[in-house]
């Protein structure tokens, strides 16, 4: 087999590289190791309305609507953030990657599932095309191999074809699990959101889908035991740094708020790694990588598909533009790093920024950060200018705000 460019991955991230690969003039092909695009499935399947748009599908009946969410503080006081306008939809993600590379095999691109990456080598002797990359891959058990200009790896947190290549993987991972299960919502429009020790480093949600729910956590990896801080939420003395399924566990079973919601019965299990820092390069001799696999996540949130879009369709075009001039260096590829870093890279520089303050919080902080933030002058603000994909511009809105700038200044003084 012959192509120009090979993606290795069919998630998001690899069907649209695909897509704007084909579209670009590459003859394509996207590989998927499992047997079904989707599953299994390892996100929330929270997007926002603008990672639907990055994505270019369109909406239907499956899209559970989000206009807003209830933030609990460990203490159990809760403020309400409401934009009024829908500001993301849940979604099914087999239905919704599945979607995605439809997409992509209506631009050209050409599609092999059961096939599984195994090894990448450079054909030097390839004659007038260049040095070549040779995909040494498995397809239903049986080696085969695909000859390429440029290999895109949108494999994943662990991407083998980053490793090929030499290049660095994400440095810090978080740990995450969810449950589908039958959860009492007060708003079916609103998700509930849980930070503190019952999810050490991040937070954990509570997110509707069509009568049913999404209860899941996720947390920062420490060496050792943590002791959880005294709070508001009775998690037992001396909780030792876990497993997130071992703190998804308790907290439905024993966290004041969502254990009263919750029911005990769980229809689906879901395990995944939320990458939250970016190698410092993501291109290389004849190959890119894109999404998960270069960090491409917002690190605030843990979503990875808007950013995840807007970079793979900078390089599908990047990659076809490479091959049709008959350039797969890495000096040639390394437009790719300039350009999505342009993008977003100052946004997930901010959101690190945060995400790492986030990990530093105790729960008696939290308690006065809600308490804070339980104020009408600044939950207008965050309405306003509250973005799922682009945070900073409501932290710095907070930040210049004399309510909210003093009571942190205080805060950090205090630490």
């Amino acid at each position: 087999m012959d192509y120009d460019v090979v993606v290795v991955g069919a998630g998001p991230a690899g069907c649209l590289a695909a897509k704007y690969a084909a579209k670009n003039g590459a003859k394509t092909l996207l590989i998927e190791e499992h047997a079904s695009i989707g599953s299994p499935v390892q996100c929330a399947g929270l997007l926002s309305t603008s990672a639907i748009r990055e994505c270019e599908v369109v909406l239907d009946s499956g899209f559970h609507p989000i206009t807003g969410a209830f933030v609990y503080a460990p203490n159990g006081r809760r403020i309400r953030i409401s934009g009024g306008e829908i500001k993301a939809y849940v979604v099914d993600r087999r239905i919704f990657d599945r979607t995605l590379a439809e997409n992509a095999i209506r631009s050209g691109a050409d599609i092999l599932m059961r096939t599984r990456a195994v090894g990448i080598t450079i054909d030097k002797e390839a004659r007038g095309r260049g040095r070549r990359r040779i995909l040494h891959v498995l397809i239903e058990g049986e080696p085969d191999v695909i000859e390429a200009d440029v290999v895109i790896g949108a494999d994943g947190i662990q991407s083998r074809i980053a490793r090929w290549a030499g290049l660095d993987t994400p440095e810090t991972v978080l740990s995450g699990a969810q449950v589908s299960t039958i959860y009492d919502f007060e708003d079916p429009r609103f998700v509930e959101i849980f930070p503190g020790s019952c999810a050490p480093g991040f937070f954990a949600w509570a997110i509707p889908y069509h009568g049913s729910a999404r209860i899941g956590l996720a947390v920062r990896p420490i060496s050792g035991s943590v002791p959880v801080a005294k709070s508001g939420v009775d998690l037992g003395p001396g909780v030792m740094q876990e497993s997130a399924w071992a703190h998804l566990k308790r907290l439905i079973a024993k966290h004041p708020v969502v254990s009263e919601k919750c029911d005990p019965g769980i229809a689906g299990i879901a395990l995944g790694g939320i990458p939250i820092s970016v190698p410092q390069q993501t291109a290389a001799e004849g190959l890119l990588i894109v999404g998960d696999a270069a960090g491409q996540v917002k690190p605030t949130s843990g979503g990875g598909v808007y950013p995840g879009a807007m970079c793979a369709k900078i390089a599908g075009k990047v990659a076809a533009d490479a091959v049709l001039e008959g350039d797969t260096s890495v000096r040639r590829l390394s437009e790719y790093d300039k350009l999505w870093k342009g993008r977003i890279g100052r946004e997930l520089a901010i959101g690190r920024r945060i995400n790492g303050w986030m990990a530093r919080i105790s729960d008696s902080e939290i308690n006065r950060v809600i308490g804070v933030l339980d104020d009408d002058e600044l939950l207008d603000l965050i309405t306003r200018y509250g973005d799922m994909d682009h945070p900073s511009v409501v932290v710095r809105k907070l930040l210049m705000n004399r309510k909210s700038m003093g009571a942190f200044l205080k805060m950090a003084l205090m630490r």
